[in-house]
């Protein structure tokens, strides 16, 4: 592996364990974005993905647990969904074309960037009314959903869970945040497996970036949240956006590929 991709390896996974910290998601459209643009395969980043977001997500959640402000409780209940759907996610994501992948992993980029103003909007209004949403349905929708899309995608799905959380279990952003980040770890390791077992994971391109993850994670739960929401929310947007338009390039290049060969 040359030095370079070495150094842009560990930058990417710092990044992606910082985002992990601060917002509670896995990193993984950081990830995977790196990883095809260093020429891998779409299956091979979606894969090796799920193990940095495992160590990344780890980190984050030990300090949490540690510190008090974890609920394992609450975790489980939408974890256990989430561990029976990211199999089904695996599933597709190894039967669909690679372009198709990449065409999905971009919406889900632009889906986030919404779900992201709408948390904000939620904070902002202070909306905690009671819900007319079964708890446990909610949960368990919740968990399906991180968990389809941890598998399918390579990402832990917290950009996802956390306002899912809001929404129909009225919690708090710090707790849906905290709990999202336990879940992601649940998730991934039961997506990672499978994807190992097919030889789909990159273990020393996914242990560079997993350490440098790590490191990213206690930035993010330590320090990031310090800076004003304002000016987090505006630089992450764009960078979900300039990542988006990244990924739909790369499908198109992956189409035409495809359609010349055929």
């Amino acid at each position: 592996m040359e030095s370079l991709s070495w150094l842009i390896l560990a930058f990417g996974g710092g990044i992606s364990g910082i985002l992990a910290g601060l917002l509670g998601i896995g990193g993984g459209f950081i990830i995977v974005s790196l990883l095809v643009a260093l020429a891998y395969s779409p299956i091979q980043a979606v894969a090796t993905s799920s193990l940095v977001i495992i160590l990344s997500s780890s980190a984050g959640s030990f300090y949490n647990w540690r510190r008090g402000y974890l609920d394992l409780k609450r975790v489980l209940y939408i974890a256990i969904p989430a561990i029976l759907t990211a199999q089904w996610g695996v599933y597709f994501a190894t039967k669909i074309p690679p372009y198709v992948i990449l065409i999905i992993f971009g919406c889900f980029l632009l889906v986030n960037m919404l779900l992201i103003r709408l948390r904000k909007h939620l904070v902002a209004q202070d909306k905690h009314q009671s819900t007319s949403f079964n708890p446990i349905v909610a949960k368990i929708a919740t968990g399906s959903i991180a968990g389809f899309l941890a598998g399918l995608l390579g990402v832990g799905g917290g950009a996802i869970m956390v306002p899912l959380q809001m929404l129909l279990l009225n919690e708090d952003i710090k707790v849906a945040i905290r709990t999202s980040l336990g879940v992601i770890v649940a998730a991934t390791v039961s997506s990672c497996v499978v994807h190992a077992s097919q030889g789909n994971v990159l273990f020393v391109q996914g242990l560079i970036l997993g350490t440098a993850g790590m490191l990213g994670t206690q930035v993010g739960t330590r320090v990031l949240p310090k800076l004003p929401d304002s000016l987090i929310s505006q630089i992450f947007s764009l960078f979900l956006a300039t990542m988006a338009i990244v990924n739909f390039w790369q499908a198109w290049k992956s189409y035409i590929s495809t359609s010349v060969f055929e």
